[in-house]
């Protein structure tokens, strides 16, 4: 139970960064101050914190919903640095 609670303490400190970083890319336009591999093996990390969750005995579905929720912050972040990566170098976002 203890490992659980530390995973999602973890994870919870770790998503909380995300929301930020979301709105420096919608509001800067810019990838300046990003890191496109940083972002990747985040979403690598957190896709197999997905896996580990999935074959586990028991799901915890506190953990696994964490996950996912940070999973889709990096993603959506990441969404963004290629529509800045557009916007600099002046052609429009699909």
């Amino acid at each position: 139970m203890w490992i659980k609670i530390c995973e999602g303490i973890m994870l919870i400190c770790f998503g909380m960064a995300w929301p930020a970083s979301i709105w420096k890319s919608m509001t800067s336009k810019s990838t300046k101050g990003k890191s496109l591999s940083f972002m990747v093996i985040i979403l690598v990390g957190y896709v197999a914190g997905i896996v580990k969750s999935l074959i586990e005995p028991e799901i915890s579905w506190p953990v696994l919903s964490l996950y996912l929720l940070n999973t889709a912050m990096v993603t959506a972040d990441t969404s963004l640095y290629f529509r800045n990566k557009k916007l600099e170098e002046g052609t429009s976002p699909a």
